[in-house]
C-alpha cells in the first residue's frame, strides 16, 4: 500500500492535471490515516473539477476524520445529491451524519446505500447497526442473516464490533474478526522486528482514544494511579484524541510517564513514535470498538502487544499475541474462539475507579420517576436492547406491579420506537422513563434511586455494570457463551454475588419478578453488595496493580527480560 501511495505520489507529480489520479490519491493517503495530505489531494481534485461528487467525497471523507462532522456531512449531502446512484458516497454520508447528530437521515443514507448495493455485507452491517442503536427492529432478523451469512462465506467487509451484537457464536466472532484482520493485514508494510529490553524498568504502552470523561478512561485511570505509586513500570499513553479537558485526563496524565498525543498523526508517524519509545509491552485499548487504529498495531510497533479491556472480543489478528482476561469471563473451553494466548488475570479483567465519590441525586420527581413503587433500570447503549432483551425486560414489568423501567435515552427516535413496543406488549409506555446523556457523576448518583439493573443479551453490560455495583444498585444478568455476554456476570462472580448470574430468560424474569415483589429480599441483596464492594477485591486497585505488573513482567521475562539490575 505504501508504494502504491508513492507511485500516485509521483503521477500527480507528472500530471497535476490528472484529476483521477488527484482522487486516487485522496483515497490512499486518507486510508493511511494522513489526514491532511488527503484534504490537500481532495483539494486539488475540486480545483480540476468544481463540485464533481468524487472530488466532494473525499474532501468531506477528510472532514469527518478532522472531526468536523457538520461540513464532512455538508460536503457529503452535496456529493450524494448530485451522485444519488452512488452506493459509497451514500454510505459515507450516513457516517458523517450519525457524528452530525442527524441519527434519523444516517439511518436513511444507510437504507439508500442498502437500497442501491443490496448484496453487499459492509453496507447492510451498518444499516443493521444503526437500526439497533434506534430500536428500528424492521427487517433485523433478515439484515442479520445475511450478515452472519457474509462472515460464513469468508467476506472481510464486516466490522467485529457490529458483529458482538448478532446473536453469533464466539467461533463465528472470530471468523468476523481474522477476516477484518487479513484486510487490514493487506494494507500496510510492518515494521523491522525488535525485542524487548534485557533489563531494567520495562515501558508499557497504552493505544486508545479514549483518554478521558470516555469509559475507557473512567476504567482505567485509578489502576494507573495505583501502578504509578508502585512504580515497576514506566507507562506511556498514546492518546488518538486530544486532551478534553476533563478531570479524568487530568489523572491519566499524571499518572503517565508520559503522554503522547498522536492523534493528528498518519498511521506510520504513530508506529514510528511507538518505535521510537521502545515501548516493550503494547496494549491496544480500542481493538475493533471504532475510532483506534489496527493499522498501527499491524505495523508491529512493540514487541508484545496485548488486546484488552476496551473490544470484548477476540481480535482475530496475528499482531497481537495475547488477551487479557479472567477465567470466568473467558473459560478455558471459549479460549479456542480467541487467535490471542489468554493470560489470566487472578480477578476480574476489568479495572473500576474506586475513587469515585457518590453525589447525593436529586429527587425521584426531578427524575422523571414516580414517588412510589419499584424502580428497574438498564441503562445500557440502545444497540444492546434488542427484540429478545426488551420482550424480558417487559416481561419484568408485567410481572411487578406498579414497577417502572428506567432507560438511557437513544439516539433519534428510539424513545418513541421503545414505548411504541411497550403499547404493543399492553403496557402503559409512561412505565419507561428516560434520562439524557448526563455528566458522569451526576449518571452515577442516581443509581441511588434505581433498585434493580436488568442486563441485555448477547452484549451485555461492561462499564454500566461497573458503575451500577459500585453505586450500589444490584445487576442480574444471564452470561453467555462469548466473551461481550459474561462481563457483568464476571463482576458479579468476583464480587461474591453469582447468584445474580442465572441460566437462561426463564430464571431472569422470574429472579427479577421475585425480587421485585419482595422489598425484604432486595434489601438484602443491596445490604449484601455493600459489604461485598469492600471484601471481594472486586474494587481493590492497588491489588488490580499488583497482578497487572506480575503479568507485564511475566510476557517480558518469556521474551528475554532479565529484570531490572
Amino acid at each position: 500500500m505504501d508504494a502504491d501511495r508513492q507511485q500516485l505520489r509521483l503521477a500527480v507529480q507528472r500530471q497535476p492535471a490528472d484529476f483521477i489520479a488527484w482522487v486516487m490519491l485522496a483515497d490512499a493517503e486518507l486510508e493511511a490515516g494522513d489526514v491532511a495530505a488527503g484534504e490537500h489531494a481532495a483539494t486539488r481534485a475540486l480545483q480540476l473539477r468544481d463540485h464533481h461528487p468524487e472530488a466532494l467525497a473525499r474532501l468531506g471523507r477528510a472532514r469527518w476524520m478532522q472531526a468536523r462532522h457538520a461540513e464532512a456531512a455538508a460536503l457529503l449531502r452535496q456529493a450524494s445529491d448530485s451522485a444519488p446512484q452512488h452506493p459509497g458516497i451514500a454510505l459515507w454520508l450516513g457516517h458523517a451524519l450519525e457524528d452530525a447528530g442527524q441519527p434519523e437521515a444516517a439511518a436513511d443514507a444507510y437504507r439508500h446505500a442498502h437500497t442501491l448495493l443490496p448484496g453487499e455485507p459492509y453496507i447492510t452491517a451498518q444499516l443493521l447497526n444503526w437500526q439497533r442503536r434506534l430500536c428500528d427492529w424492521r427487517n433485523i432478523e433478515r439484515l442479520s442473516a445475511q450478515v452472519r451469512q457474509a462472515v460464513a462465506q469468508g467476506q472481510a467487509a464486516v466490522e467485529p464490533f457490529a458483529f458482538l451484537s448478532e446473536d453469533g457464536s464466539a467461533a463465528e466472532q472470530l471468523a468476523c474478526a481474522r477476516q477484518r484482520a487479513a484486510a487490514i493485514r493487506a494494507s500496510v508494510t510492518p515494521l523491522p522486528a525488535t525485542a524487548v529490553r534485557s533489563q531494567g524498568r520495562l515501558r508499557v504502552g497504552f493505544l486508545s482514544n479514549g483518554f478521558g470523561a470516555h469509559p475507557t478512561g473512567l476504567l482505567i485511570v485509578a489502576l494507573l494511579e495505583q501502578l504509578a505509586a508502585v512504580g515497576r513500570l514506566d507507562l506511556h499513553l498514546f492518546a488518538l484524541t486530544g486532551n478534553d479537558g476533563s478531570a479524568i485526563r487530568a489523572r491519566l496524565q499524571a499518572a503517565a510517564t508520559q503522554v503522547h498525543e498522536v492523534g493528528a498523526q498518519s498511521h506510520q508517524q504513530i508506529a514510528a513514535r511507538i518505535r521510537d519509545t521502545a515501548i516493550d509491552v503494547l496494549f491496544d485499548l480500542r481493538g475493533w470498538g471504532g475510532g483506534g487504529t489496527p493499522q498501527v498495531l499491524a505495523m508491529r510497533p512493540a514487541p508484545v502487544q496485548v488486546n484488552w479491556l476496551a473490544y470484548p472480543g477476540t481480535s482475530g489478528a496475528d499482531w497481537i499475541d495475547h488477551v487479557l482476561a479472567d477465567a470466568f469471563v473467558l473459560p478455558a473451553p471459549l479460549a479456542a474462539g480467541f487467535s490471542e494466548q489468554v493470560r489470566y488475570l487472578p480477578r476480574a479483567f476489568q479495572p473500576s475507579d474506586n475513587t469515585r465519590v457518590l453525589a447525593a441525586p436529586p429527587s425521584r420527581e426531578a427524575c422523571g420517576l414516580p414517588a412510589q413503587g419499584v424502580v428497574l433500570c438498564c441503562f445500557n447503549n440502545s444497540y444492546k436492547l434488542n427484540p429478545r432483551s426488551v420482550q424480558r425486560l417487559f416481561a419484568v414489568l408485567h410481572g411487578v406491579p406498579g414497577s417502572v423501567l428506567w432507560l438511557l435515552s437513544g439516539p433519534g427516535n428510539a424513545d418513541a420506537r421503545l414505548r411504541s413496543a411497550a403499547r404493543q406488549a399492553q403496557l402503559d409506555p409512561a412505565r419507561l422513563v428516560f434520562m439524557h446523556k448526563l455528566p458522569h457523576a451526576d449518571y452515577l448518583a442516581r443509581y441511588q434511586h434505581a433498585d434493580l439493573f436488568l442486563d441485555t443479551h448477547p452484549y451485555n453490560a461492561h462499564t454500566t455494570a461497573s458503575d451500577a455495583l459500585w453505586a450500589g444498585c444490584p445487576v442480574l444478568t444471564c452470561p453467555g457463551a462469548t466473551f461481550a455476554s459474561r462481563v457483568a456476570g464476571s463482576l458479579n462472580h468476583h464480587l461474591g454475588l453469582a447468584q445474580m448470574n442465572v441460566a437462561d430468560d426463564r430464571a431472569f424474569v422470574a429472579t427479577a419478578i421475585a425480587l421485585g415483589n419482595d422489598a425484604p429480599a432486595l434489601q438484602a441483596l443491596r445490604a449484601e453488595l455493600a459489604l461485598r464492594r469492600h471484601d471481594s477485591g472486586l474494587f481493590d486497585m492497588a491489588g488490580c496493580a499488583r497482578d497487572f505488573s506480575a503479568v507485564v513482567e511475566d510476557l517480558a521475562r518469556e521474551r528475554g527480560w532479565q529484570g531490572v539490575a
